[in-house]
């Protein structure tokens, strides 16, 4: 486990905002040498720390239009039902997110469909045959004032 000082969380609060950001640009804003910089960017890297570099995508521009979170609670609580479904959600493009919680549902999946219609479709032919889904609430995204996710 890698020790993580003032100045690599700053890289971190840095990249995790833009991860494209150079690292002569870097090394400026954090208050080091531009070796020292890429030295520490590289440990974070071996570490496991930084695991990766994404694009953030804008939903709207890509033509979705209904975002959701759904609670889906399973009927029978083994590790087989569980394997069963998350194969299910994992072959579902709408399923942009999916994790396994606790309390009293055992799943919430982040939904991302084009619009109303296609959501329905996702709900009731996708989603409500998989084996095992005994319930299943839907929370609608009507605005997302932070998001701070990749």
């Amino acid at each position: 486990m890698i020790k993580i000082d003032e100045k690599s969380a700053h890289i971190l609060q840095i990249m995790s905002v833009d991860g494209r950001i150079s690292n002569l640009a870097l090394a400026e804003r954090v208050g080091l040498s531009p070796s020292a910089c890429l030295r520490r960017v590289q440990d974070l890297e071996k570490a496991g720390v930084i695991s990766g570099y994404r694009a953030v995508l804008n939903p709207a521009a890509m033509g979705i239009g209904f975002i959701a979170y759904m609670g889906v609670g399973l009927s029978e609580h083994s590790k087989t039902a569980q394997e069963v479904f998350e194969r299910g959600v994992a072959a579902a493009p709408e399923v942009t997110e999916c994790h396994n919680i606790t309390g009293s549902i055992e799943y919430l999946l982040r939904v991302e469909c084009t619009d109303l219609p296609s959501y329905k479709f996702f709900h009731t032919d996708v989603l409500g045959q998989l084996p095992h889904v005994q319930s299943i609430t839907t929370y609608v995204v009507i605005g997302s004032p932070k998001e701070s996710r990749a």
